[in-house]
């Protein structure tokens, strides 16, 4: 029996493991759950420390008036770490920011083309998402990379 049940989960496991491979969904919270390369991760803060943690915070924190326009009129950096508004974004509107800068009316995102490489961006972005609460990653990923 106990072998039975076994080889029942671990072909479930398998015929699950065909799609997405970096999501699956969690049986018992039904949340989508983050399978992130651990070196990317690492290469994702390494590049974030050295070019974006003075405007967004070491640990993508920012600061709690990102939402008060400052004397330029201009919103100051906001968090990354799933407190603002960053988790409403996919992944393409992120690197586009990234590599292009954010409209310059609102902010001051300057733009990184040509300064970090594109797998740069891609680690930053997946290092930033690993900040996310659970609840928060499971929200964005259904609605903008869960989409078929």
């Amino acid at each position: 029996m106990m072998l039975r049940k076994f080889l029942l989960i671990g072909c479930a496991v398998l015929v699950s493991g065909c799609g997405d491979s970096q999501h699956q969904i969690d049986s018992e919270t039904g949340m989508v759950v983050r399978n992130f390369d651990e070196s990317q991760i690492k290469r994702g803060e390494t590049v974030y420390v050295a070019n974006c943690a003075v405007c967004h915070g070491h640990n993508g924190e920012a600061t709690s008036d990102w939402r008060k326009t400052g004397a330029d009129g201009k919103y100051p950096p906001p968090p990354l770490n799933g407190t603002a508004h960053t988790w409403h974004h996919s992944t393409e509107v992120l690197k586009r920011t990234i590599l292009k800068g954010g409209p310059p009316e609102f902010g001051s995102m300057p733009a990184w083309e040509g300064k970090l490489t594109e797998q740069q961006v891609d680690d930053v972005i997946v290092w930033i998402k690993s900040l996310w609460p659970d609840e928060i990653y499971d929200v964005w990923y259904k609605n903008f990379e869960g989409k078929e």
